[in-house]
């Protein structure tokens, strides 16, 4: 079985960074990401014309294999990037270990994106992503392939100057716990563009519960989502952002069940395709769950 699913191994490529020189590995599968979504659709998991939610994340796997690069993480390891449509995997890319999350994620993006929509017939209707995916480049390519999206903004301590003059706050109540939300426009992200920043703020407690203060008053958090949603409402927005925890379950399901925590093989491209056959294996599952054959 090993030496099957080695032969399934792609070449990785190689990105040079124009800054550092540095070179960065990146696996991209395109073929087992190609078959994932053909045998997604031959189930009827997703169904062509429909309109879907996906969500991305990157996930370091600690891994003391022969090209495992050393992370920021403090360990040896891969830091693969996924995409899903609810419980389902519809595509992933594997890197080096020591690669930041942003660097080249639109082309991760692009490809992955592209592969959904082509192979499944659908249309991403709303993307959601972590501060990982805040970056320029990367909400451009967000932009072109799906109606609206929903990315954690980064760098919102920078902002807590301009947060604390912001006087249009309103109440709300968010998972039992009450906090304060409003809206602003962000114009200097991309030129000519104007996203909406969804700013929420919550007291600052001590581990008696007990509000913190300063000479100002308060003491608040802030935590932003960056969207070209003007229509819905704050409440909504983060709600929405909230619930994709369910998303990340994916990868305890990966690393406990299907072996993501214990990759077999000693190269990245050959790791690849053990993490894409055990995706596969997941979603078969589902398929099997979803028309009850246990």
């Amino acid at each position: 079985m090993g030496r099957g699913l080695k032969e399934l191994a792609e070449e990785n490529t190689v990105y040079k960074s124009e800054t550092s020189g540095k070179s960065y590995s990146f696996n991209t599968a395109e073929k087992l990401n190609t078959l994932l979504l053909r045998m997604i659709r031959r189930m009827g998991l997703i169904k062509a014309g429909s309109h879907v939610d996906l969500d991305f994340d990157h996930q370091f796997v600690p891994a003391h294999k022969f090209d495992a690069k050393y992370s920021y993480k403090q360990d040896h390891g891969y830091f693969p990037g996924w995409a899903s449509i609810g419980g389902i995997i519809v595509g992933g890319e594997n890197r080096d270990g020591n690669t930041n999350v942003r660097y080249h994620q639109e082309d991760t993006l692009r490809r992955i994106m592209d592969r959904v929509t082509s192979e499944l017939g659908v249309v991403i209707d709303r993307f959601r992503a972590d501060c990982g995916s805040f970056s320029k480049e990367i909400i451009q390519t967000v932009e072109q392939h799906c109606n609206t999206f929903y990315i954690r903004a980064a760098n919102c301590g920078s902002r807590y100057e301009n947060f604390r003059q912001l006087k249009e706050w309103k109440g709300i109540e968010l998972g039992y716990e009450k906090c304060d939300v409003t809206s602003i426009s962000m114009d200097s992200l991309v030129e000519g563009k104007s996203y909406r920043l969804v700013v929420q703020r919550s007291p600052l407690k001590d581990k008696d519960g007990k509000q913190q203060t300063d000479m100002f008053g308060v003491i608040y958090t802030y935590r932003c989502i960056l969207t070209n949603d003007w229509v819905s409402t704050e409440k909504d927005i983060i709600t929405f952002y909230n619930e994709r925890g369910a998303s990340e379950k994916n990868f305890d399901i990966q690393n406990n069940d299907f072996g993501w925590s214990h990759l077999p093989f000693s190269f990245m491209a050959e790791n690849m395709v053990f993490m894409m056959v055990t995706a596969m294996l997941k979603n078969q599952l589902i398929f099997l769950e979803k028309n009850r054959f246990f």
